[in-house]
């Protein structure tokens, strides 16, 4: 795959933003764990190899589990997810999908036991970044780690 264009040098000033949004997303907060399940899941749904191969490499730096890793596609069927993460597992898909899921009552519902107001409101934001993100990587096709590694 080759970019189409690098988008932090087409945009540096946007870019610059979108990173500041990042840096307060990562340091709002929620937990570390729990923000790298959010991504990856998101990024799974999107289908954006770029950031699956950076949120997993991250997960597991930060003492992630492989299994957990390996089953997050298939959560709502594996036991290793506490509820605090099924529920953020839950807005995820439904923001992530929000044009066919239209964020279900029941989705917000599954979150007030388990997070305040403001969390859920830090886990929005945390969802529209990475889904930005996503969008911004696929869109520019921008090449995951692994694969420059890799070739290099």
């Amino acid at each position: 795959m080759t970019p189409r264009l690098d988008y932090f040098a087409a945009a540096p000033r946007l870019m610059q933003a979108m990173v500041n949004l990042e840096k307060a997303v990562a340091s709002s907060g929620l937990e570390h764990g729990l923000i790298e399940l959010v991504k990856t899941r998101a990024s799974q749904i999107n289908g954006c190899a770029f950031c699956i191969d950076m949120h997993t490499r991250d997960a597991r730096k930060a003492g992630e589990s492989e299994a957990r890793l390996y089953l997050l596609d298939a959560w709502r069927e594996a036991p290793h997810y506490t509820p605090r993460e099924r529920a953020a597992l839950a807005w995820t898909e439904a923001l992530t999908l929000v044009a066919g899921t239209r964020a279900p009552d029941e989705d917000y519902d599954g979150l007030r036991p388990h997070f305040t107001e403001e969390e859920i409101v830090k886990l929005s934001l945390l969802i529209a970044t990475i889904n930005a993100w996503n969008r911004l990587a696929i869109g520019f096709r921008a090449v995951p780690a692994s694969a420059v590694q890799a070739a290099a």
